[in-house]
């Protein structure tokens, strides 16, 4: 840079744009101290938020033949009764494959313990002095923890039942009285963009975790029928992995097919190349096949844009900032129109 184009840049940074520059910064600190302060509250009307969209769909179709309040009742109560179902009878098939799960990967860590003995003494006749000692305090540590963090995530899921009733209650008054909320929030937006911004939330925000809703549903499926006819040991648990990661916008199913590939390798080799194999066909099905239908219109953002949205939700609201930070960007990048980050495919 030449003296005289930083003389103009130092020219350009005068009182008004180093204020304002401030209070920008001083504005999104305060955005995210909320943001970590009601986060809580958030998660619940966000996650009440969503199921109530998805519901609407069946009471749409019901109040055809019934009143909405009837029409909400009866969807409602089906749907918890269908939920509490495959919550009790999945979660005891995955507590108890988690538990055979943890053992298994228990043994074959201990397993290792021996061998790395024999390679240390094998060593030790070749005149290389290699304490492997460590690598075995770790192995061990490795087992400890495994069975902690199970217990950490059972107590985990015991204490937020609370906070599931408490988003399916929110999520009912939603149903019933969410267009008054809807309109009542509106009156922020100028009339003149009422219509769009109404559209760019249900297409870009709703629309994006509907569509998510099924490629997981997809995903799961698949997996848990290609590891039946596997014979792929805690195959219910397996593939509920890989469809919890894939609601992790952009990653989630490779972070879940290499995990899963992992915890195969331990049980059989030539089983984990074909899990793997399979599960990664299964991937781009639902990538090129399902996903271009599902997600049609919903989400145009260029890769880099993703991976970025990804990291700042992270770092701004945790797991909460993941899952919500794709369709956000999404809803950005369709209100001000920033072609720059839209997609070129």
């Amino acid at each position: 840079m030449s003296g005289f184009e930083a003389k103009n840049l130092w020219n350009r940074l005068n009182n008004s744009v180093l204020v304002r520059f401030l209070l920008l910064v001083a504005v999104g600190w305060t955005i995210i101290q909320l943001l970590a302060y009601f986060q809580t509250l958030i998660i619940i009307f966000t996650f009440a938020t969503i199921l109530a969209f998805l519901l609407s769909y069946p009471v749409k179709w019901l109040r055809r033949f019934v009143p909405k309040g009837i029409a909400v009742v009866v969807v409602f109560l089906i749907s918890i009764f269908v939920l509490s179902g495959l919550f009790i009878t999945v979660g005891l098939a995955v507590l108890s494959q988690g538990q055979q799960l943890i053992d298994s990967i228990s043994a074959f860590l201990a397993s290792l313990v021996p061998l790395l003995e024999r390679v240390e003494e094998i060593l030790r006749n070749r005149n290389l002095q290699i304490d492997l000692s460590v690598v075995q305090e770790q192995l061990r540590n490795q087992a400890v923890s495994t069975l902690v963090t199970s217990l950490a995530i059972v107590q985990q899921i015991l204490t937020n039942f609370i906070t599931f009733i408490i988003i399916a209650v929110v999520a009912f008054f939603m149903l019933l009285d969410g267009e008054k909320l809807w309109n009542f929030i509106l009156r922020i937006v100028p009339k003149q963009h009422r219509g769009k911004f109404t559209k760019v939330i249900r297409r870009n925000f709703l629309g994006f975790f509907r569509g998510q809703l099924l490629l997981t549903l997809f995903l799961t499926t698949s997996t848990f029928i290609v590891f039946i006819l596997f014979k792929v040991p805690f195959a219910l648990l397996l593939s509920l992995i890989v469809g919890i990661l894939d609601i992790i916008p952009g990653i989630g199913a490779t972070l879940g097919i290499s995990t899963i590939t992992l915890i195969v390798l331990s049980q059989n080799v030539w089983l984990a190349l074909r899990v793997l194999a399979a599960c990664i066909v299964l991937q781009q099905i639902q990538d090129n096949i399902i996903a271009p239908r599902v997600m049609q219109g919903t989400l145009n953002l260029n890769p880099v844009v993703v991976f970025f949205a990804l990291l700042v939700g992270a770092r701004v609201a945790g797991l909460l900032g993941v899952f919500i930070s794709i369709p956000i960007t999404g809803v950005i990048v369709s209100l001000f129109e920033i072609n720059a980050m839209k997609s070129e495919v």
